[in-house]
C-alpha cells in the first residue's frame, strides 16, 4: 500500500450535507508512519463539529472484497482507515431535500470523513487485512439498533459502482435483505423542544411554527419543571434544541416568602436542571433573560454589561442567565416589556381607553417592548442562521419610550386623545404600597442582534399591527 506522506491538513465539502472529508497529515520514515487521527482543536478550527465523540470501534476484514452497509444510525462518526484501503459509500437518508444524495472515494491512512446522524454508511475493502475505524458520539446499545435506517447495497437508485461486484464480495445476509430507496423511511431530524409552551413566549412559537413537526411543544402538564422525571424519562437523543419558554414573572410577588422561593425555583432550579440536560447530551439551550437583571442606571444596556439586579426577581434571573452561559451552545435572549397572548399593559391601557378611563401611568421609566411574535421570529433567526453562541438584546426597535408614552399611543390608536393619559413618577404611582425595585432604564442594544442578520420591528408598528388583531377579536 502507498500512502502520501504529509498532506496539509484539509476539509473537502463533499454532495452531502454535513459529510465532510479530510485529508490526514501522515508522518513516515523506514520504520513506518504515524499520523494524528483525530485532533479536535486543529478540525474544530477547519469546520468539523465539535461532536464528543465517546467511543472507538474497530472493524477488521481480513479478505479484500468484503462488503459491509450501507447502514445510517443514530448518531455522529467519524471515520479513518488504519491500515489496507477502503471504497467508502454514502447516502443521505435524512428527512429533507437532500435524501438519496450518494458521495463515494477511496480512502486509506491519509484521509478522514465526517458522517452525520442519519446519512447511510457503507465500504467494501481494496487490500487485505484492512482495519477500518471510527470515533462514535454516543454509546452503542441493542436499543438503539431499532432507530437505525437502512438502504440495500445493490440500489438502483444511488447506483454505487462497488469495485468489486456484489456478486463476487463478501457479505452478510442481513445487508443483502434491506430495502432499496422507494422503500426506506427516512431519519427524522432531531427536534426542538419549546418548554413553558402555554405561556406568552410559548404561545407565539405554536404560532410561528405551526406545522412543523421537528419542534415539540411542552406545557407543564407535560413537562413540569419541578420533576425530576420530566428530565430522565425523556431520551434526549432526539432532540437537537431546547427553547425554555418558561419563567416566574411577577416582579411584585417575588419580594413575598412565598414567590422568592417560587422565583428561584423556576427561574434558577429548573434553568440547571435544563443546562445539566443541554450539557449532558450536547443540546443548544435558548434561554430568555430579562432587562431586570440590570439596576437601569445607565441610558441603554449591551450584552457585556454586568449584573446588577435590584429585586428578587432580577437577582433569580441573573442567576439563570449565569447557569446558562456555561452551556457551550447557548443563546441567552435578552428582552424588556414582553407583550403577547394574554394579560399585559397594552391590553389594559386598550380596554381602559374602550372604557372612557383618564390613567396615570409611570413616566419615569424608559425602554422598549418586545413582543413575543417578534422574540419568537429572532430566536428561529438564531437557531436557522449558525449565529455566533451568545447573549443577545432583542426588543422590538425605534426610540426607548416611558410606559406613559406607550399608553398614550395606545390611546391614539384606539381613537382617544394622548392627553387622556397623565404621566406620574415612579415614586407617586407607588405612593404608599412596597412594590419591588424596578430599573428606570431598560433600554437594550440591538447593534448585535442586527449585526446577526435581524431586523426587529419597530415599536410603534408592531403596537399598531397588535392593537388591530385584539380590537377585531374583541369586535
Amino acid at each position: 500500500m502507498s500512502i502520501e506522506f504529509s498532506k496539509k491538513l484539509t476539509a473537502h465539502e463533499t454532495p452531502i450535507p454535513g459529510v465532510v472529508l479530510y485529508d490526514l497529515p501522515v508522518h513516515g520514515d523506514n520504520r513506518g508512519w504515524f499520523k494524528e487521527n483525530w485532533q479536535r482543536e486543529k478540525m474544530v478550527a477547519l469546520g468539523l463539529p465539535d461532536f464528543r465523540p465517546v467511543q472507538n470501534n474497530i472493524s477488521f476484514n481480513e479478505k479484500a472484497g468484503t462488503t459491509r452497509g450501507i447502514h445510517a444510525e443514530p448518531w455522529d462518526k467519524f471515520i479513518s482507515v488504519a491500515t489496507g484501503k477502503i471504497f467508502g459509500a454514502w447516502v443521505d437518508l435524512r428527512e429533507g431535500p437532500s435524501f438519496g444524495a450518494v458521495f463515494t472515494i477511496e480512502l486509506d491512512p491519509s484521509q478522514a470523513i465526517f458522517i452525520p446522524r442519519g446519512v447511510g454508511n457503507g465500504f467494501q475493502t481494496l487490500e487485505d487485512n484492512t482495519a477500518y475505524t471510527y470515533l462514535v458520539n454516543d454509546h452503542w446499545s441493542a436499543d438503539a439498533q431499532g432507530q437505525y435506517t437502512f438502504l440495500n447495497l445493490a440500489d438502483e437508485t444511488a447506483a454505487i459502482h462497488w469495485p468489486v461486484p456484489l456478486g463476487e464480495a463478501e457479505l452478510s445476509d442481513k445487508d443483502k435483505a434491506h430495502p432499496r430507496l422507494a422503500d426506506v423511511v427516512p431519519m427524522p431530524a432531531k427536534k426542538i423542544l419549546v418548554v413553558g409552551a402555554d405561556g406568552q413566549l410559548g404561545k407565539a412559537l405554536r404560532k410561528l411554527y405551526d406545522g412543523d413537526a421537528t419542534v415539540e411543544f411542552a406545557g407543564r402538564a407535560t413537562f413540569n419543571l419541578d420533576s425530576e422525571a420530566s428530565f430522565t424519562d425523556r431520551n434526549w437523543k432526539n432532540y437537537s434544541t431546547i427553547i425554555n419558554a418558561a419563567a416566574y414573572t411577577a416582579v411584585d410577588a417575588a419580594e413575598t416568602p412565598e414567590g422568592r422561593a417560587a422565583a428561584w425555583a423556576v427561574n434558577v432550579t429548573a434553568v440547571s436542571r435544563l443546562a445539566r440536560a443541554a450539557v449532558d447530551h450536547d443540546l443548544t439551550l435558548v434561554h430568555v433573560s430579562s432587562d431586570y437583571v440590570f439596576d437601569g442606571s445607565v441610558e441603554s444596556h449591551d450584552e457585556n454589561e454586568q449584573f446588577s439586579p435590584l429585586g428578587v426577581y432580577g437577582q433569580t434571573k441573573a442567576a439563570g442567565d449565569a447557569v446558562v452561559s456555561v452551556v457551550p451552545r447557548h443563546y441567552i435572549v435578552r428582552t424588556s416589556w414582553v407583550i403577547g397572548e394574554g394579560n399585559n399593559f397594552v391590553r389594559t391601557m386598550a380596554s381602559l381607553a374602550a372604557r372612557g378611563i383618564e390613567p396615570s401611568v409611570v413616566n419615569d421609566q424608559i425602554g422598549r417592548l418586545s413582543f413575543t411574535d417578534d422574540i419568537a421570529a429572532g430566536i428561529r433567526h438564531l437557531l436557522e442562521s449558525g449565529a455566533a453562541y451568545g447573549t443577545y438584546n432583542l426588543t422590538n426597535d425605534g426610540e426607548p419610550q416611558s410606559w406613559a408614552d406607550i399608553a398614550a399611543d395606545v390611546y391614539e390608536v384606539s381613537g382617544r386623545p394622548r392627553t387622556a393619559v397623565t404621566g406620574v413618577s415612579t415614586e407617586d404611582y407607588f405612593k404608599g404600597k412596597a412594590p419591588a425595585p424596578r430599573p428606570l432604564n431598560s433600554a437594550l442594544e440591538l447593534g448585535k442582534i442586527k449585526a446577526s442578520g435581524f431586523a426587529p420591528r419597530e415599536a410603534g408598528e408592531a403596537l399598531r399591527a397588535y392593537l388591530a388583531v385584539t380590537q377585531a377579536v374583541h369586535a
